[in-house]
């Protein structure tokens, strides 16, 4: 072994045994440059280098004692973690699996003027009309159609039986529809 090379399996044996936190910045210091420009000449952008970089020197603090200077060096021990990284990224990566093109990530067409203007209006008349249920009815309401909520999910929360849930839900729905009917200009959307 080179003279370099028992210095680094020494200074990987300090960590190995006792957490040593100088010889770990010093093999740090060594070899985060090294490691990085290799990753770049695989082909990893400076930043994804960086961060594979950042993976290869915690398998050193953390795998240190799997480190065996009988059978590699540790420049090459390293190297080949990181090459491992490397491969084990692209076979993550499944960007190009994707086509940009899919109309699922184009946007969608901005709705037109007057739609907007209805939609407001018939919003705005949907809010005054829940304004006017009691407010044990409009909790409801809320909880199962802004929160999402089943019957039996509210009934729990709200510390309630499940028929009177339903019944509360039920006649909260008949008002609005009442409401809603009775004004002509209310588009509901039916």
């Amino acid at each position: 072994m080179t003279k370099p090379q028992e210095e680094f399996a020494r200074l990987a044996k300090r960590v190995a045994t006792s957490r040593d936190r100088e010889a770990f910045a010093r093999l740090f210091d060594y070899f985060e440059p090294r490691l990085s420009g290799y990753l770049q000449r695989l082909g990893l952008s400076p930043a994804q280098s960086e961060e594979l970089t950042q993976d290869v020197m915690i398998v050193l603090w953390h795998k240190a004692h799997l480190f065996d200077p009988a059978k590699s060096s540790l420049s090459t021990w390293l190297f080949r973690v990181a090459r491992n990284r490397r491969i084990d990224a692209v076979r993550r990566d499944r960007s190009h699996l994707l086509d940009p093109l899919d109309p699922m990530f184009q946007p969608d067409e901005p709705a037109a003027p007057d739609e907007t203007v209805d939609a407001d209006r018939r919003d705005e008349r949907i809010r005054v009309a829940l304004a006017t249920l009691p407010a044990e009815q409009l909790e409801l309401v809320r909880l199962a159609f802004f929160q999402g909520l089943t019957h039996s999910q509210i009934a729990e929360r709200a510390n309630l039986p499940l028929g009177t849930v339903k019944s509360r839900l039920r006649l909260a729905f008949g008002r609005l529809r009442a409401i809603l009917e009775a004004d002509p200009q209310v588009d509901t959307g039916d």
